[in-house]
């Protein structure tokens, strides 16, 4: 095994509590580089999210963004794998988060789409560090079968899981429906999962499987660390993310990924 490529989750695994990338994990990353080793980002944020972070490592290589649904260079903007979600899915979607009662959003064009600004909109706005834009119907907006992904926020973890759990009955493989933080959930095609994302750049790049290493810390990041040669945990990570790791390393706010790079690739 030689590590070739490392694909790493933002939220809660590179960023720290602070959504700041730690000095240490800066350089351990830069050192990566150096070796000639390809690093990338896989996450959930959207495309215009990322690309900050991506700006700051210094990155030229494919974004794993909108969990899996858009891989897109962070320089030439070359697009390497586009899956957003169908329009009848997505309309479906948003009518049943509307009738739960639950804040919704969806993605657009690079754009949050909100319909109002609500507290949990507002949360979402800080953290993603995009502002939304207000339409008058989502539901309509999300009929041209473009969004990549449509998302529900609530604090009520039980809910959340009924939500999860009702929706999965409903729709079994053909969507793909994950939780992210304790109180996001989220709906794309199935083929938007960063696994299969994964793969593609993988391949992008002649990179065998036994040749990745990714690391994360949440349910939609198990599928990718189940796939990678060398899967890695965090240690703020969920109980069953730990489980899926070969690795479990520190949490994002003790350098975690940092310790995880100087271990398998440094």
């Amino acid at each position: 095994m030689s590590i070739k490529l490392v694909a790493i989750d933002l939220d809660d695994t590179l960023l720290d509590s602070g959504l700041k990338i730690a000095d240490n994990c800066l350089q351990a990353i830069s050192q990566v580089q150096q070796k000639g080793i390809l690093v990338t980002l896989a996450t959930g944020r959207m495309y215009p999210a990322a690309l900050p972070y991506a700006r700051q490592l210094k990155v030229d290589v494919p974004l794993i963004t909108y969990q899996g649904a858009l891989v897109k260079n962070s320089l030439s903007g070359e697009i390497l794998y586009y899956h957003p979600l169908s329009a009848q899915p997505a309309t479906e979607i948003i009518d049943y988060f509307r009738q739960v009662g639950v804040h919704y959003h969806s993605y657009l064009e690079d754009q949050i789409c909100m319909e109002s600004l609500t507290p949990e909109g507002r949360y979402y706005q800080k953290i993603s560090g995009i502002k939304p834009v207000l339409v008058d119907d989502l539901m309509n907006i999300c009929s041209s079968g473009k969004a990549m992904k449509v998302m529900a926020v609530t604090e009520d973890k039980k809910l959340l899981l009924n939500m999860e759990r009702e929706l999965k009955d409903r729709y079994g493989i053909s969507l793909n429906i994950t939780r992210s933080k304790p109180f996001f959930l989220e709906v794309m095609a199935r083929e938007a999962n960063k696994a299969d994302a994964l793969r593609v750049v993988a391949a992008h790049y002649q990179v065998d499987r036994k040749d990745v290493m990714a690391i994360g810390d949440s349910y939609n990041d198990i599928e990718m660390i189940e796939w990678a040669g060398v899967g890695v945990a965090m240690g703020n990570a969920w109980g069953a993310v730990k489980e899926a790791a070969d690795y479990v390393t520190c949490s994002n706010d003790e350098e975690g990924v940092a310790e995880a790079l100087r271990k398998y690739v440094l």
